[in-house]
Order: C-alpha cells, then sequence, then structure tokens
C-alpha cells in the first residue's frame, strides 16, 4: 500500500515538473521573437559613488592597473607578510 502512495506522489510530481518545463518553454520561445527594447538609462546615473571624481563627473579612466610581477617576487611579498603577521602574533601578551 506504501509503495502505491509513493508511486503516485512520484507520478503527480513528475507531471507538474514537466508541465512546468514546457510552460518555460513556452514562454521563453514567445520572448525570443518579440523585439528587444533598448532601456535608456540617463548619462547621469550612476550605480556607485566610486565611479565619480571630486566634481561628481564620470571616471572615463581603468580603476585598477595590474603589473606583472615575477613569481619569485610574489613568494619574497608573501614570506614578508607571513613573518610580519607570525611576529606580531609572537609579541602580543597572551590571557
Amino acid at each position: 500500500m506504501l509503495h502505491l502512495l509513493y508511486i503516485i506522489a512520484f507520478t503527480v510530481l513528475a507531471v507538474i515538473a514537466v508541465s512546468n518545463m514546457l510552460s518555460n518553454l513556452v514562454k521563453l520561445g514567445t520572448q525570443s521573437r518579440q523585439p528587444v527594447q533598448p532601456q535608456h538609462r540617463s548619462p547621469r546615473s550612476v550605480s556607485h559613488p566610486e565611479l565619480l571624481d571630486d566634481s561628481g563627473d564620470v571616471i572615463n579612466e581603468p580603476l585598477l592597473v595590474m603589473r606583472s610581477i615575477s613569481i619569485k617576487d610574489a613568494r619574497d611579498q608573501l614570506d614578508a607578510l607571513y613573518e610580519a603577521s607570525s611576529s606580531s602574533h609572537e609579541d602580543a601578551p597572551e590571557s
């Protein structure tokens, strides 16, 4: 009896899942046939204040400049950071 209940429950769930999938496919098909309407955004709307300079104008420069360093230099810098952090932990009094 319990097996029959499981079979009926999973059949109902499978039918709901397949019908949901088919309705989503139909919606996707109708949306793909509609022309795309461009969104009009004002040129003054900026999403984050860090994208503005001191006078409030939008920055048109790259915000991050990375330089290439060798693996040895990167390891040396990481070792120096590690040594600095481990020495600061040794100097701290234990409670």
